[in-house]
């Protein structure tokens, strides 16, 4: 375990260009795989969790050529997946973990085994069995909910599903299982998550209509994807919006980033903060699906903060930002509060508990709630030590939060960056003055 140490920063300022968005590079290799004739991807993300994507597809069959994120992927087409000798290995990545299945579902007579690193066997996985085995599948995992898990796949047939949480892996493992259904497949949100698949999918070529909280997913025989150019990722680039927002007379440019509108809730947030971010977000477009993410750029400078409170229905479009939030508010005029995410408790770790015992060790004003955290603002952070307990956000969290302290912080296990970032190091110290 390697412990790093970030010092107070004069000020933040410069230009990112934050890594390829992680979410869009798992979609990219699965989507790939999937498919009949060869895709190309440009700029895929290249980080510990990417790389697992790569790997697993590679063992259910495709063939993955080139290097530095241009790649081209040769799948095997919807129901052409091998078995491999082993189980597939997902490492750290729950999105891996949780969409995978949706294609394996509809390998008929085939059975794959699913597994991970130790993070992951405390992840759940019975949110996407229950959807997967009402389409006809069998998922059977250990204890009931937990990895490694088994996923036997069979005819599946179209059905109409309501998501019991709005979580952007349940309605993507089940799109992934109605492209193989028989009939059409509707998944009810009860609020709008993260729409990468459905955006790929209608590039794709894919019937996909959405109605309301109502997405309907038509079979479909085979993807028409030529290639896959994925944008920077907004949650990576989240962390360097913070710190220039905490850090006193910072600015900084983030550039080319995806300013899709169910991934910008971190910086709507911080908006509404007091937040001076400047840039042209993607507005809500009703029914249409684009076929893929705007990108843009964003102005950040320092500023005066003042508290808020977060409800359950932004939690969906920030989950992994919300850390960040939670550490705005220690610089806020006010009390900031976030409700409504439970989701975090099942992360990486409990993010809920691991960022309130780590922002309070470094001298944070914080209470952990069942469903969220309440900050009190004391205008700044004195320091110490905090543990990333392998979580690359908890990790990145307590870099940012070093720049911004009074007497800097030490992060021990900040390898656990890597996972998403594995630049993080290097393009935080470039902006540093």
């Amino acid at each position: 375990m390697r412990t790093a140490r970030f010092t107070p920063a004069a000020r933040l300022e410069g230009e990112l260009r934050p890594p390829a968005d992680k979410s869009i590079s798992h979609r990219a290799a699965i989507l790939g795989a999937m498919a009949d004739a060869p895709v190309a991807v440009r700029n895929y993300l290249v980080a510990a969790d990417t790389t697992s994507s790569l790997n697993a597809v590679r063992a259910l069959g495709a063939t993955v050529t080139g290097a530095d994120g241009e790649l081209k992927i040769t799948g095997v087409g919807p129901r052409g997946a091998v078995v491999p000798d082993a189980p597939i290995d997902v490492g750290n990545a729950g999105t891996l973990m949780r969409l995978l299945p949706g294609w394996l579902a509809a390998q008929e007579g085939r059975a794959f085994v699913l597994d991970g690193d130790e993070s992951i066997r405390r992840r759940p996985v019975d949110r996407i069995a229950a959807p997967l085995n009402a389409m006809g599948a069998g998922i059977r995992a250990r204890d009931g909910r937990l990895p490694p898990f088994t996923v036997t796949g069979a005819r599946l047939r179209g059905i109409t599903y309501e998501l019991p949480v709005a979580s952007a892996q349940i309605k993507s493992a089940v799109a992934l299982a109605a492209l193989n259904a028989e009939g059409p497949t509707t998944i009810v949100e009860p609020a709008p998550s993260r729409d990468h698949t459905e955006r790929m999918l209608a590039a794709a070529c894919v019937a996909v209509r959405r109605e309301g909280r109502a997405l309907t997913i038509a079979p479909a025989g085979a993807l028409a994807l030529d290639a896959i150019t994925i944008p920077g990722d907004p949650s990576s680039a989240a962390f360097a919006i913070a710190a220039a927002l905490i850090v006193p007379g910072s600015r900084v440019t983030i550039r080319g980033t995806s300013l899709n509108r169910t991934r910008t809730g971190f910086v709507r947030i911080a908006q509404r903060m007091g937040g001076g971010i400047d840039g042209q977000l993607e507005a809500d477009s009703g029914e249409t699906i684009p076929h893929g993410d705007p990108v843009g750029d964003l102005e950040v400078a320092a500023s005066d903060l003042h508290g808020t409170v977060v409800e359950a229905e932004e939690v969906p479009l920030a989950i992994d930002e919300l850390p960040l939030v939670a550490l705005l508010g220690t610089m806020a005029e006010g009390e900031t509060v976030v409700r409504g995410a439970h989701e975090l408790r099942l992360k990486e770790t409990d993010r809920i508990a691991t960022v309130v015992a780590g922002l309070r060790g470094l001298g944070a004003d914080i209470e952990a709630t069942d469903d969220g955290f309440a900050v009190r603002g004391t205008g700044g952070l004195p320091g110490g030590t905090i543990a990333s307990h392998g979580d690359h956000r908890l990790a990145m969290l307590g870099a940012v939060a070093g720049l911004a302290s009074r007497d800097g912080v030490d992060v021990a296990g900040m390898e656990a960056a890597a996972v998403s970032y594995p630049d993080f190091e290097a393009d935080l110290g470039s902006l540093v003055k």
